[in-house]
C-alpha cells in the first residue's frame, strides 16, 4: 500500500487517471457531501476532486492510499471473513462503514466457536464480535459483527483468518428451536390456583421457544417408597415409552441426594449430569438425562414462573442440543444474572420476577 498526503494545490496538478482505484484514508467534504473514508476512487471521482482542488471548493488536504496486488479493501475483506465464520441461521449484510453485520436468520441460540474466535481476533487488524455464546436470539436480531482495521489489507492476513474459520467450522451458527413436546413432574406438594400457575409458567417458556407443553404429573405420595414409585412410573411414561426429548422437574432440589425422584432416576439406568449450576439465580438447577430424554430440574415450582438460569438452559434444550458438564460450566462466565444480565434471556424471561436470596 502507498499512502500519500495531497494538499489541495498538490492534487490540482494530478492527472485523474492517477487517482483511479486509491482509496481515501478519512472523510472528504465535496461538492455539499461527505465522502466517507474508505471511499474508492474512480475516474469519475477523481476528476471531481481535482477540479474542486483547482477551484478552490476543496480546502483541506486530501488522504489517500493505492493498493498493491496483494491487498483487499476492507470491504471485500470483510466479505470474505464472513463468508468462512457463518454456518446455518446466520444471515450477511450488505458492508457500512467498513462493518459488515451478521443477523439471525431464524430465532433460536447463537453458537459461538469461542477458542476459535479468539485465535482468529489474534491476527492484526482483524476484527470478528458476537454476542454472547448460548445467548438466545431473535429472527433478524444482530448476532456478531466483522470489520478491519485498514481500508486496505494484506490478502495474507484475511486468508489467515479464513483458515481459523475454516478449522473451527461453523464459527458462528444460530440453532433454531425444534417443536418438541415437553412434559413436566411436580415432587412437591402444591395444587390449586399454585400448580395452575405452575403449568401456566411452564408453558408460556416452553412455547415461547417454539415447544408444546403437554402435561403435568403430580407426585401426590409425601411417603418415600411411594414417592419414588410413582416417580418410576412417571419417568418410563415420558422418557422410556414416549421418548419425550426434554422433561421438567419441580420441587426436587440439587442438594437432597434423598429426594425419592433421584433414587427412581438411578434406577431406570439414568444419571444426574450436574447437580447445581454456576450461575445465579438458580444456582441450585439440576440436569439429568435418562436414555435420549434430558431432564432440567428446580427446586422449587414456583421458580417456573421466574427469570433464573433454567432460562438459559431451557432455549438450548429446546433446540435439542445434549448438554455437557463442560456446556454447563461455561455458564459461570456472565453468571452472576442481574437485571443488567437479562437481555442474555429470552424475551419471556426479560420482565419476570427474580427469586429471593
Amino acid at each position: 500500500m502507498l499512502a500519500k498526503r495531497l494538499s489541495p494545490s498538490a492534487l490540482a496538478g494530478t492527472n485523474p487517471e492517477e487517482l483511479a482505484g486509491a482509496v481515501l484514508l478519512a472523510p472528504v467534504q465535496l461538492s455539499g457531501r461527505t465522502l466517507r473514508k474508505g471511499t474508492r476512487v474512480d475516474r469519475s471521482l477523481g476528476t471531481e476532486l481535482i477540479a474542486a482542488a483547482r477551484s478552490g471548493g476543496l480546502s483541506q488536504s486530501l488522504r489517500i492510499a493505492w493498493p498493491e496486488a496483494s491487498d483487499l479493501h476492507e470491504d471485500e475483506a470483510a466479505e470474505r471473513l464472513a463468508a468462512a465464520a457463518i454456518g446455518p441461521g446466520i444471515e450477511r449484510h450488505s458492508p457500512r462503514q467498513s462493518r459488515l453485520d451478521l443477523a439471525a436468520g431464524w430465532d433460536g441460540v447463537l453458537h459461538v466457536h469461542t477458542d476459535g474466535l479468539a485465535r482468529l481476533n489474534t491476527i492484526d487488524s482483524l476484527e470478528l464480535f458476537t454476542l454472547f455464546h448460548g445467548q438466545a436470539v431473535r429472527t433478524g436480531q444482530v448476532v456478531a459483527s466483522v470489520k478491519v482495521a485498514p481500508h486496505l489489507i494484506a490478502t495474507a492476513l484475511v486468508e489467515a483468518g479464513v483458515r481459523i474459520a475454516d478449522e473451527h467450522a461453523p464459527l458462528l451458527e444460530v440453532r433454531p428451536y425444534l417443536a418438541l413436546e415437553v412434559a413436566a413432574l411436580v415432587a412437591e406438594t402444591i395444587g390449586g390456583s399454585a400448580l395452575a400457575r405452575f403449568e401456566a409458567g411452564a408453558r408460556t417458556k416452553v412455547e415461547a421457544l417454539g415447544g408444546r407443553f403437554v402435561e403435568t404429573t403430580v407426585i401426590a405420595s409425601g411417603e418415600p417408597d411411594a414417592a419414588e414409585r410413582e416417580a418410576r412410573a412417571a419417568l418410563e411414561s415420558l422418557a422410556l415409552a414416549r421418548k419425550l426429548q426434554v422433561i421438567l422437574v419441580g420441587g426436587v432440589s440439587a442438594g437432597d441426594p434423598l429426594a425419592p425422584f433421584f433414587a427412581a432416576l438411578l434406577s431406570l439406568g439414568g444419571r444426574v449430569v450436574r447437580h447445581g449450576v454456576p450461575a445465579h439465580p438458580g444456582s441450585m438447577i439440576w440436569l439429568a438425562e435418562l436414555a435420549g430424554s434430558q431432564i432440567l430440574g428446580l427446586p422449587q415450582c414456583g421458580m417456573f414462573t421466574m427469570a433464573t438460569a433454567a432460562d438459559l438452559i431451557l432455549p438450548r434444550l429446546l433446540t435439542g442440543e445434549r448438554l455437557t458438564p463442560g456446556a454447563l460450566a461455561q455458564l459461570a462466565h456472565g453468571g452472576v444474572l442481574t437485571r443488567e444480565m437479562r437481555f442474555r434471556f429470552p424475551a419471556y424471561a426479560q420482565d419476570l420476577e427474580a427469586p429471593e436470596g
